[in-house]
């Protein structure tokens, strides 16, 4: 194998580079792949190039100190024994190792031949072969170079070594490749990962008694590990039953090398597969979302999409809650989507958008002459919805005498129109949605806590816009590429400027706010870029970063009006709950009671 032999200055012991790329970096810098720590030398001082039938050397710039041989050269062709000088440092330039010998009849193999095999295999990784007709190649190649009958690339699954490729010197895939090489030596090799050159396995102390190589009368063996930052992937192979010591150290250095590129090929295959499989996963995470409308990537609503995928499939009541703007409607959607039910009807009804006196004929339906303007029969929602889905939104909304026939349709499964006397038998689920406290609305008796307790079998929080983090730019992006898109509009994105004030602005319409300030910035915007101002968000409407000590006052203030709010206003139970004194509550009611005559004043 082609070598750079040098000195690093201050070590004892010269150092050795293997030439095995196409082109090598010289340099003081560490991202050469070679890197001196030379004063004399640039960060970036020279390159060797392999073109497939030579090694050229060449500094980067004229003024680069390059000498070969004793002679000032700016770049000139390396031949076998060239001694170097780069800055302060010498180099000797070495073609294939020697010393070497064999005692066969056979040719040796030339190492210049050898890597302009590698070389030109290299170049045939370009051309876009498939996975194994890359590995049959390159083993014809450490066929033929290496002057073997037969060669296997054998690959770990496992703790178990399997063919992957078996090639002879014809360019064949081996039918039997499993019964044609030495398990015995493949073993070792797997074993103590270095590599194996075998003479004449017949006689050989080590390997003669083994079946394989009986049963083969094998000869000449050489067997190299492939590895990928320190994990053995496999070996690669190479036998010869007719010729002994055929293989010598040079052959070992071919073979090594075409074994490193056995071993990036697999290690490329098995990244390419990875990816392909996150990719997979990705794709069919968009999906999901495109589907369903919920984009969204933080903990709280990856908790609630978890929560969704377990009830979806059960007909249980589902209570989703949150601030208005927030996206309930989606997940009522998704629900309906995931459910058994997602061929029947999806029926929406806002409890809180319809007059009173028309909400019982809204949800029941009523028959003709019930009362003054029902001039034909009408279904209701609840009939509407049979076999699917009927969400109830702004459910904190609906008047308590209502609630109560709203109670009796669901726990009968049968609704009775408004003005008539039949009961119709109705199929559906109920997902329930409210932007109100539905235990305080409890207590303070504006809701039925039956009907609560019937509803929220399962209850499902969203989060407000402003918690959810990095999900508030990642939406802002869906939603500029989805106007720029409706608008013909040529936005591409956001300044770094705005997408500080979409994470700093407090977005009290959450999403439906997000959405709309989005849209009117797309049609507004002169540039390709949204600014703050194309947003019209001003800086006093953003949420202003407290100091530690104030914002920790703060936190305590409201904190303590929560607890004695829980207390009904008792402040020994609240110190006691809060583990502090009783006069700690006093002057904290006593501060609160001066600030507000103070902003009175």
């Amino acid at each position: 194998m082609p070598t750079l032999t040098f000195r690093v200055p201050g070590s004892q012991s010269p150092h050795t580079y293997e030439l095995y790329k196409q082109i090598t970096t010289i340099g003081r810098s560490s991202e050469n792949d070679i890197c001196i720590p030379d004063p004399l030398m640039e960060e970036d001082h020279a390159h060797i190039q392999f073109d497939g039938e030579r090694f050229t050397i060449s500094v980067l710039q004229r003024k680069f100190s390059l000498s070969v041989n004793g002679r000032s050269r700016r770049s000139s062709t390396l031949k076998h024994n060239d001694n170097i000088d780069l800055g302060g440092t010498s180099f000797q330039f070495r073609m294939f190792a020697e010393g070497g010998s064999t005692t066969s009849d056979a040719q040796e193999v030339d190492p210049l031949e050898a890597y302009r095999r590698i070389y030109r295999f290299s170049r045939a990784l370009l051309r876009g072969d498939s996975m194994q007709q890359l590995l049959e190649k390159l083993l014809d190649q450490v066929v033929e170079v290496t002057q073997a009958e037969r060669g296997f690339l054998i690959l770990m699954e496992g703790n178990s070594p399997q063919v992957a490729v078996g090639r002879n010197i014809q360019r064949e895939n081996l039918a039997d490749a499993t019964q044609l090489f030495s398990d015995s030596i493949v073993s070792q090799v797997v074993k103590e990962q270095k590599p194996v050159i075998v003479n004449d396995a017949l006689n050989d102390e080590n390997f003669s008694a083994a079946a394989s190589v009986v049963n083969l009368q094998l000869s000449s063996v050489m067997c190299v590990p492939l590895s990928e930052r320190g994990k053995l992937l496999g070996v690669m192979y190479v036998g010869n039953s007719r010729v002994t010591s055929l293989f010598d150290q040079t052959s070992l250095e071919v073979l090594t090398v075409f074994s490193a590129q056995a071993s990036l090929l697999l290690q490329n295959a098995l990244l390419v597969n990875e990816l392909e499989l996150d990719n997979q996963k990705l794709n069919a995470r968009l999906d999901e979302m495109k589907s369903s409308g919920i984009i969204g990537s933080c903990e709280g609503i990856q908790t609630i999409l978890n929560k969704v995928r377990k009830v979806a499939t059960t007909d249980v009541s589902v209570l989703v809650t949150g601030e208005t703007g927030t996206g309930k409607e989606l997940i009522a959607r998704e629900i309906h989507r995931r459910s058994n039910r997602n061929k029947g009807p999806f029926v929406t009804i806002n409890c809180g958008a319809i007059p009173e006196n028309l909400l019982e004929s809204e949800l029941f339906g009523h028959v003709k002459g019930a009362f003054t303007g029902a001039i034909a029969d009408k279904m209701g929602k609840f009939q509407a919805a049979d076999g699917g889905t009927l969400f109830l939104d702004e459910l904190g909304e609906m008047p308590l005498n209502l609630q109560v026939k709203l109670l009796r349709a669901l726990e009968e499964k049968k609704v009775t129109p408004v003005g008539d006397t039949k009961q119709r038998t109705v199929d559906i689920r109920i997902v329930a949605a409210t932007n109100r406290d539905l235990e305080t609305e409890v207590k303070e008796n504006r809701f039925r806590e039956d009907l609560y307790y019937r509803l929220n079998v399962i209850s499902l929080h969203l989060p407000p816009l402003r918690e959810r983090g990095e999900d508030i730019n990642l939406l802002a992006r869906f939603f500029l590429k989805k106007f720029s898109a409706e608008y013909n509009q040529p936005v591409k994105g956001f300044t770094a400027q705005s997408t500080i004030t979409l994470l700093k602005y407090r977005w009290p319409g959450n999403i439906r706010e997000l959405e709309n300030r989005v849209r009117k910035a797309v049609i507004l915007s002169e540039g390709t870029l949204i600014d703050t101002t194309d947003m019209e968000i001003r800086e006093d409407q953003m949420e202003p970063i407290l100091p530690l000590a104030e914002a920790k006052e703060q936190f305590q203030s409201d904190y303590i009006r929560e607890v004695l709010a829980r207390n009904n206003g008792n402040r020994t139970k609240t110190a006691r709950d809060l583990g502090v004194d009783p006069r700690t509550i006093f002057r904290h009611l006593e501060k609160e009671q001066e600030r507000e005559e103070g902003d009175e004043g």
